[in-house]
């Protein structure tokens, strides 16, 4: 993973003395994230359930301005304990990236839906983003600003025959993230989506079980925009977009980052992908 943490005097930080919240932010997205935003000059408090990687990505990161506690993003109490960590460390929270997701099941056929899986899918990426809105919004708003970032995915706008509990989650999100606009905004606080192409994240691979260079393969051949693989640090970039001043006025977006995958003739990309999945 490209190092977005080492210090560069000439970089203008663009998250200056802002304080950022990142659930999931212990590896995939959530770490390249966490790594951009410090370099940036944000506070980050990562919140994670693999404690083991949120204390050593800190001690690999080596600054004040990076912690770690641990958050079950389906049990709310763990989720306003996450919101106040930050609070009383840095004294505000500007940014939440909700981040924290799972896949579930690979799985397309209703058939085989499990309702204990569809249960813990909802639980991670639909509530735990519910939970964390809500308990940023109770701080954000007195302060009359704010800016809050999902994680979605683009089969938010696509319709690539992936899992229903996954892709109906998802939807979910980008829901969710329309209606607290329009109930935010009132105070001053912005909500968005970042939806991704397949990133070879840890916990994609090994839902996969595949090899990193074998999902990154797969996904370059079903994706539209040749020549350049989809990162976390590149999602990283998205959210760090959103998550600035840079983009005051931007609320209610669903950043679709897919290289064009959404606006294409996606059945020959999902042949393509069926094919070298099966390889």
């Amino acid at each position: 993973m490209q190092d977005f943490s080492s210090s560069d005097d000439s970089l203008p930080k663009r998250l200056g003395g802002k304080v950022a919240l990142i659930t999931g932010g212990a590896s995939g997205i959530g770490e390249a994230t966490a790594r951009l935003f410090l370099r940036h000059g944000a506070k980050v408090v990562i919140a994670d359930i693999q404690d083991n990687l949120g204390h050593s990505l800190c001690r690999n990161l080596n600054s004040d301005n990076i912690s770690y506690v641990h958050c079950d993003v389906t049990n709310h109490n763990d989720v306003k304990t996450a919101v106040n960590a930050a609070v009383s460390r840095h004294g505000k929270l500007d940014i939440l990236f909700s981040n924290a997701g799972i896949g579930g099941s690979l799985e397309p056929s209703i058939m085989a839906l499990d309702p204990v899986e569809l249960k813990s899918v909802f639980e991670v990426n639909v509530f735990g983003a519910c939970y964390a809105a809500k308990h940023a919004a109770e701080v954000m708003i007195p302060r009359k600003r704010g800016s809050i970032v999902f994680t979605s995915s683009a089969v938010s706008v696509t319709h690539p025959g992936s899992a229903h509990a996954y892709t109906a989650s998802k939807h979910a999100v980008v829901g969710l993230m329309k209606n607290l606009c329009v109930e935010l905004g009132k105070h001053g606080i912005r909500v968005n989506c970042v939806s991704p192409y397949a990133v070879a994240t840890p916990i994609l691979t090994r839902g996969m079980g595949i090899s990193r260079e074998r999902a990154e393969k797969v996904f370059s051949e079903a994706g539209n925009l040749k020549g350049v693989i989809l990162k976390e640090e590149d999602v990283a970039e998205a959210t760090l977009f959103l998550a600035s001043d840079e983009s005051k006025y931007v609320s209610g977006v669903n950043l679709v980052v897919d290289g064009g995958y959404s606006v294409n003739n996606t059945a020959s990309a999902e042949e393509a992908f069926r094919k070298f999945s099966a390889n």
